[in-house]
């Protein structure tokens, strides 16, 4: 597809564009984005933005976190555990993690906790809505935003009562329950929602050794708690509590790439997270306010696996890595209201300070090697500021900066010493053309920055021990729309970036020691485009569409350890391309139908290996029934039992019988029923 890559993007972008020329405007759509400093309407928003609404994620909450953006344009995801929780952002993120520490490429918050490092711990119910940006988001989000941000937002308290309740059975022995209720606690003084979700599955992995269908399981126990008190008429904060309980099995892999496994010790994918978040926003004065944010979170992570897949015929071996996570953030903002606004009343201002300390201690057990113990602590300060100037009625300049000072930390039990420190820096610069009042162009230039580190690997291996900081230049430019009276609605983004240093994910297996670690290509780019439609060709029913366009390769990339020049080859998880057409019908007063087919094309499951997934198609469906309070869904996803990929590893398990490409599938056909009711 790679020579028909540029045509295509120019076609689909030539039949949007046409579309709006000869459109009848209309004002643009309401929804709010929250991620940035300040909240702004979607249509409203510079940049490549998606959002999934609470419609969008009405039936999703049992779904993986990472499979359900990666049904936005230009996201992938990758999983090598019991379920999918690494996500991609135009080729760039995590695809796992063993010994070496991460720094995160995907920022990941929810309700302004990150879980960047704990993905695993994002789950979706009593979720208003997820916001994805594309691009470096440095400014707002410093080094865990090289190639984009997911912002996921739960339901607000409210003053009215609320409350929520959902069940839901399926096959694989399927079973969810949750409940949310808010409402007013103290009259005119403080609003409180709390949720609780239970997830529980069999998975769809049959263990032919232990004869069990369970060794695959989902298990997972979300809480949430939100509080809203207004201290005065100027001064309110929100505080939010999660606490995760999530005991999944880990048994994915067998000798023949199917859904039948042999192993004799299955392993585990498990987390337990308790999460705090404050935010205060104070008014002094009607120029300005100030608002402060601290976050702490605490995570104990198992991640084990049976080494050998079967019952020993050959060999046998156990791989076991015990993580705590403990992170705690400070942030410190002053951010302008109107009456603030500077040169002659044009420009908004923000200015800020900020502070992270994150720390991981890792135990690894294996059976062939020395119990390994790893110390990995990072301390961030910085200081940033952001500009948006009304250059005249219809054209803004956006302008931001952010210095940051990174210091690392690491030793391990092979008497690894590791200290560094570096300063960083990101920016933006951009415009926006506002054509009408309902079409906004713009175009943004950012810069991104990601911290380099320190590879635990053994001295025999020859694997390098350091990798350097990645610096990324990203491009943006692209026009919201909307037509025929709310009934169209487009979006276009062009993107083209330029990563220096680029820092890639690999891995060497010697004998029983499987090694990651990260090396830098000296030169990497990206280009594409990501498009959403949405029509309304009557009330009653809704066609949407979006298509993710990818070309991305090493300009310069020589690994040592692989004596193999890879220039001009994609990096991991970059496919050239990803769709999702579907379709939302209400008919009969009550009744509703939607269907969709979500696509991809093939990828490099890994950098250090040339196998490439097949690219596939889903299709999903549901139909509902609602009544008053009540709604009742029947749904399926992959109704055609598609068979595919989402991680693949290629190397010698049998010592000696040569390599071999081992992959976990995707979930075949499920299917189930939901009931809810809403108060």
């Amino acid at each position: 597809m790679r020579q028909h890559f540029l045509p295509y993007s120019l076609v689909a972008a030539a039949t949007l564009f046409s579309t709006t020329l000869g459109a009848e405007e209309i004002n643009l759509d309401p929804i709010v984005v929250g991620a940035d400093f300040r909240a702004q309407k979607l249509s409203e928003t510079a940049g490549s933005v998606s959002v999934l609404t609470e419609a969008d994620l009405a039936d999703k909450a049992a779904e993986p976190f990472a499979e359900v953006v990666a049904t936005l344009p230009n996201v992938n995801y990758s999983s090598g555990a019991s379920r999918a929780k690494y996500i991609q952002i135009r080729g760039m993120g995590e695809k796992g993690q063993f010994e070496t520490p991460v720094n995160p490429t995907v920022g990941i918050v929810v309700d302004g906790i990150d879980f960047s490092n704990t993905p695993l711990g994002v789950t979706l119910f009593d979720v208003k809505q997820v916001e994805l940006l594309r691009g470096p988001q440095g400014t707002t989000y410093g080094a865990n935003a090289l190639a984009g941000v997911v912002n996921i937002q739960s339901n607000e308290p409210t003053k009215e009562t609320q409350a929520h309740l959902e069940a839901t059975v399926g096959n694989y022995n399927t079973k969810a329950f949750g409940a949310a209720v808010g409402g007013t606690l103290i009259e005119d003084r403080l609003l409180g929602r709390f949720s609780i979700y239970k997830n529980s599955s069999d998975g769809y992995i049959t263990n032919t050794y232990l004869n069990r269908d369970d060794t695959n399981n989902i298990d997972e126990l979300t809480a949430k708690a939100k509080l809203k008190w207004f201290v005065s008429s100027n001064h309110t904060i929100d505080v939010s509590y999660i606490h995760i309980d999530i005991d999944n099995g880990y048994d994915a892999f067998s000798p023949d790439n199917g859904y039948e496994t042999q192993s004799d010790q299955p392993g585990k994918d498990a987390q337990k997270s308790d999460a705090f978040a404050m935010k205060s926003t104070y008014r002094p004065n009607d120029l300005f306010h100030v608002e402060t944010k601290v976050s702490y979170s605490d995570a104990d992570i198992e991640y084990s696996y049976d080494e050998d897949w079967t019952d020993g015929w050959n060999w046998t071996g156990f791989d076991q890595y015990l993580r705590n996570k403990k992170q705690t953030d400070l942030d410190v903002r002053l951010v302008s209201d109107e009456a603030g606004k500077i040169l002659d009343g044009t420009t908004a201002w923000t200015l800020g300070a900020y502070y992270k300390k994150y720390e991981s201690v890792l135990d690894r057990t294996e059976s062939y090697i020395d119990p390994f113990h790893s110390e990995y602590e990072t301390n961030t300060y910085a200081l940033y500021g952001e500009l948006d100037t009304q250059l005249a009625p219809k054209f803004k300049l956006l302008t931001g900066l952010r210095l940051e000072k990174w210091d690392m930390s690491y030793s391990d039990s092979e008497n690894e010493t590791y200290d560094g420190d570096e300063t960083l820096w990101g920016a933006k610069i951009g415009i926006e053309y506002q054509r009408t009042p309902h079409q906004l162009h713009y175009a943004v230039l950012s810069k991104g920055y990601k911290p380099g580190g320190f590879n635990p690997v053994p001295d025999e291996s020859g694997l390098p021990k350091r990798f350097d900081t990645e610096n990324l230049w990203n491009l943006d430019m692209g026009v919201y729309s909307s037509y025929y009276d709310g009934r169209l609605a487009t979006k276009v983004n062009f993107f083209y970036g330029k990563r220096y240093d680029q820092q890639v994910g690999t891995s060497f297996s010697d004998g029983p020691r499987y090694t990651d670690y990260i090396t830098n290509a000296k030169e990497g780019t990206y280009y594409g485009m990501e498009t959403e439609i949405t029509y309304y060709p009557v009330e009653t029913l809704k066609l949407y569409g979006s298509l993710g366009l990818l070309h991305a390769e090493f300009d310069e990339y020589y690994n040592p350890v692989d004596d193999i020049s890879k220039d001009g080859r994609a990096p991991a998880q970059s496919p050239e391309y990803q769709y999702n057409i579907g379709v939302d019908y209400a008919f009969l007063d009550n009744w509703s139908f939607k269907a969709n087919v979500e696509g991809k094309g093939s990828y490099y499951f890994s950098n250090s290996h040339d196998y490439k997934s097949d690219a596939y198609a889903l299709l999903n469906s549901s139909i509902t029934y609602m009544a008053e309070k009540w709604s009742a869904t029947l749904w399926g996803r992959n109704l055609t039992d598609e068979a595919y990929d989402t991680r693949g590893y290629y190397f010698d398990n049998w010592f000696g019988d040569g390599a071999e490409l081992y992959t976990q599938k995707g979930a075949p056909r499920t299917f189930g029923f939901t009931l809810s009711y809403d108060y």
